[in-house]
């Protein structure tokens, strides 16, 4: 990984943990349901959708106090649907990170609860938000409401869960993948254009490099879950092949994934150009999206 990129990750990792307790502490409820909230956000992963949230506002030269909460807020619901998604109901999944995934240790339905009310906590973070005009705030809201329900991440679920049932073409995947995993990207990108009061010009060069990196990472997974262990995944490797889901290395074979990958990778590349340097964060974010090993 690139050193700049290392230092930032490494950084901005501990202050959006930090803050992500900070939004969890104050919760008065059932002791079990505050465990399994604290569980799956405990559980680590990469952290992306938020760092990219704080990497944007990094890049554009913008500071805002409330950067970080917006960023949590979109974790918050990464993390929710993961719960949800690893349900024997969806894609019935044993570990997540590389631990018990939530319903193994807290049953199914604790696992559910939990899942709504970090849906819930993240719009909660919102409302809270200390120095951004309220104008801005509602905008933010909105593009969650969006980017995560039926127009985004949840409809882009749903059509995924159809197209267990059939193959699927190139097009109608990549409209899956555009909403399941590219909508809470977008939206972290997004998010940090409105608290940078960026301009509509610069704004949609954001759009495509969002675009282009949702589905970078999409293909990234399909390639990795036939290529990696599932100890490299922290979670079990080959499940789409054992599910006979429709992917992108099924589609176009494993080189075809690749140069498909490497063209996305280009375009994201190519829409930074307004930044006028070429070591943006961004544009180390998408190398390390197409490079990861997980």
């Amino acid at each position: 990984m690139h050193d700049k990129l290392d230092k930032f990750m490494s950084e901005k990792i501990t202050i959006i943990d930090e803050r992500l307790h900070q939004l969890l502490s104050p919760i008065d409820v059932s002791a079990t349901l505050k465990s399994a909230m604290t569980y799956s956000v405990d559980a680590g992963g990469k952290r992306i959708r938020p760092l990219l949230v704080l990497a944007t506002l990094e890049d554009l030269g913008v500071e805002s106090v409330d950067a970080v909460t917006v960023a949590c807020a979109v974790e918050l619901i990464h993390t929710y649907s993961l719960i949800h998604d690893d349900l024997p109901s969806m894609d019935d999944d044993d570990f997540r990170r590389g631990k018990p995934t939530n319903h193994k240790v807290y049953g199914e339905a604790v696992a559910v609860l939990a899942g709504d009310a970090l849906q819930a906590l993240a719009f909660d973070g919102l409302t809270r938000l200390e120095s951004t005009p309220a104008e801005q705030v509602v905008q933010i809201i909105r593009l969650l409401t969006e980017a995560a329900g039926a127009q985004g991440m949840v409809g882009g679920q749903m059509l995924d869960m159809e197209g267990e049932a059939k193959p699927l073409t190139l097009t109608e995947m990549e409209t899956v993948h555009v909403h399941k995993t590219g909508a809470l990207l977008s939206f972290s990108i997004e998010a940090a254009a409105i608290l940078a009061d960026l301009n509509e010009e610069k704004t949609q060069k954001l759009k495509e490099y969002a675009w282009n990196i949702g589905l970078a990472f999409q293909i990234k997974d399909d390639i990795l879950d036939i290529t990696a262990t599932t100890e490299e995944l922290g979670k079990t490797a080959g499940s789409d092949t054992l599910s006979d889901k429709s992917t992108y290395p099924s589609l176009l074979g494993l080189d075809g994934a690749e140069e498909r990958l490497a063209r996305h990778h280009q375009r994201a590349i190519d829409s930074l150009e307004f930044l006028g340097t070429n070591d943006s964060l961004l544009s180390l974010f998408a190398d390390y999206i197409v490079h990861r090993k997980s």
